[in-house]
């Protein structure tokens, strides 16, 4: 069964009226065809990727005997074909998020291979992630004879995992023990930080996030507190204990929490939602402290309250982001965007260094004596 869908596939992309070419001396006459590895080209939607481009290119068997000229079009009555042989439910990809300013290419007498055509994709970020979408290429005309199982070219754009692989910092911590541009961090009226975690456990009275003990610390648990209930530690630690504010195991949580020195405004969100505020000025907050008293993620006060699970998406902002912003930006933020300062995007996949994405450099270090842990994820999961 699995064969002959194949060979119904291998048919239909064939021809771009279902129908194939029977001739068994098509492939004796020299003709012009797309000259790609596949007639399929994929092109993954990313908040971060705004723009992009493919080239085509045509080619023949034997060298011509007089300039050709090869010219493309876009064919979006092809989308039912694409449809059809990969059992997909695709559509058209909207006119102003592609340009082919160019459609013509040439093979001079002599050669084999023609000039290149490129199509330029736009505004990339702005399609929906949740649909796939396709835009055909077809030889809309030659003066020589186009090989039929070679005319055209599919483009398919679809979602792409933003989040590929992060650390596990279980037994672990990432510290910076001296900054390299500690302004960046220091004497924030106001603050925002977040980070995407997934625990496995809460079986530690305190579970650390980041930040540094007894200034500015996001944590999980305290004395008399609910080990997976989100805690800021500082000079007046907040929220109020309260078991119904626990978060899950095994599921993947943002974490955020805001705060305004000018009027002492503190939130805390969980997946883009307020769980706790309030308003008590705790002063100006300072990050940049060098040596082992400085900046943790995934320790605080000693080793053993580090965070048994993963981790990723770790920001540190100069501005108090809006309810919106961090709700639609859980698993990527361009790294030169106002006011980020410090971006780890813990996704190295490999070693022991987590760089700072932003211009200010402050990269982590993981404990020493330890091997890093990275694990494979993709993220956001896609809706079936």
């Amino acid at each position: 069964m699995k064969r002959y869908q194949l060979y119904l596939a291998s048919a239909l992309l064939a021809s771009t009226a279902f129908i194939s070419c029977q001739n068994d001396n098509e492939s004796f006459e020299n003709k012009a065809y797309i000259n790609a590895n596949s007639k399929v080209g994929s092109i993954l939607i990313k908040g971060s990727v705004t723009t992009d481009s493919r080239t085509i290119q045509a080619a023949i068997a034997q060298p011509a005997t007089q300039d050709i000229t090869i010219t493309y079009r876009v064919a979006p009555s092809l989308v039912d074909i694409y449809n059809a042989a990969f059992y997909d439910n695709a559509i058209v990809l909207p006119e102003n998020h592609y340009e082919l300013p160019q459609p013509q290419a040439y093979i001079t007498a002599g050669s084999v291979r023609s000039t290149e055509v490129i199509v330029y994709f736009k505004d990339i970020n702005l399609l929906d992630r949740e649909k796939v979408y396709v835009l055909p290429i077809t030889i809309d005309n030659a003066n020589i004879g186009v090989l039929e199982s070679a005319r055209t070219t599919y483009y398919v754009l679809k979602g792409a995992a933003l989040i590929n692989v992060v650390a596990d910092i279980e037994s672990n911590y990432l510290h910076i023990d001296t900054w390299a541009k500690p302004a960046a961090v220091n004497d924030l009226s106001q603050i925002t930080m977040e980070a995407l975690i997934r625990a496995r456990n809460y079986d530690r009275q305190i579970s650390t996030i980041m930040g540094i003990e007894g200034k500015f610390l996001i944590r999980l648990g305290d004395a008399g507190f609910p080990s997976n209930q989100i805690q800021v530690a500082c000079s007046s630690n907040f929220p109020s204990a309260d078991s119904n504010k626990g978060l899950p195991t095994n599921e993947w949580v943002h974490i955020a929490v805001t705060y305004d020195s000018s009027n002492g405004e503190m939130k805390i969100y969980v997946n883009g939602k307020v769980q706790s505020e309030r308003s008590k000025s705790i002063g100006k907050i300072n990050l940049a402290v060098h040596g082992k008293d400085g900046f943790y993620i995934g320790r605080s006060y000693a080793d053993d309250r580090f965070l048994a699970g993963e981790i990723s998406e770790c920001r540190i902002w100069n501005v108090v982001r809006t309810k919106e912003e961090i709700a639609n930006n859980p698993y990527e933020v361009a790294p030169n965007t106002e006011g980020l300062v410090a971006y780890w995007k813990c996704n190295e996949g490999g070693g022991n260094v987590v760089k700072d994405h932003t211009e200010n450099g402050n990269n982590l270090t993981a404990k020493s004596g330890t091997t890093l842990k990275w694990t494979p994820v993709s993220l956001p999961v896609q809706a079936k």
